[in-house]
């Protein structure tokens, strides 16, 4: 059965960086594209960032365009997402999705179109 996995988050001062990861598992990913997305609390869930399979094309949402980096390595079977320059507003949990339909970058950013999720990780920012 093909599960996500994440690690990596957790408190973090304003400032800081963080590495997620996203480990999939029970498939072969990496025909996939894979994204990352987050809910702060009491908010909707929002898109961070996508890469489609064999890094064809990146995708950030705007709040998070220039401070983290999305990349893969198909050979681990792993997502990473680099956070650098957190601020308060960027806590959430942050979840991994994938799906193997081959998305536009305009669709990038809809979560309805990823089949596959990740029980999410907290990220914390504060001093």
């Amino acid at each position: 059965q093909a599960q996500l996995t994440e690690s990596g988050g957790g408190l973090v001062q304003p400032g800081g960086s963080l590495r997620l990861s996203c480990v999939a598992s029970g498939g072969a990913f990496s025909g996939y594209t894979l994204a990352w997305f987050r809910q702060p609390p009491g908010k909707d869930r929002e898109f961070v960032a996508a890469v489609k399979r064999a890094n064809y094309g990146k995708s950030y949402g705007d709040s998070v365009k220039g401070r983290f980096t999305i990349s893969r390595d198909n050979a681990k079977n792993t997502l990473y997402l680099q956070m650098n320059n957190l601020a308060p507003d960027d806590q959430a949990v942050y979840y991994c999705a994938a799906t193997n339909r081959g998305l536009i970058t305009s669709s990038l950013a809809g979560d309805k179109w990823y089949d596959l999720w990740g029980q999410g990780t907290q990220v914390t920012v504060s001093s």
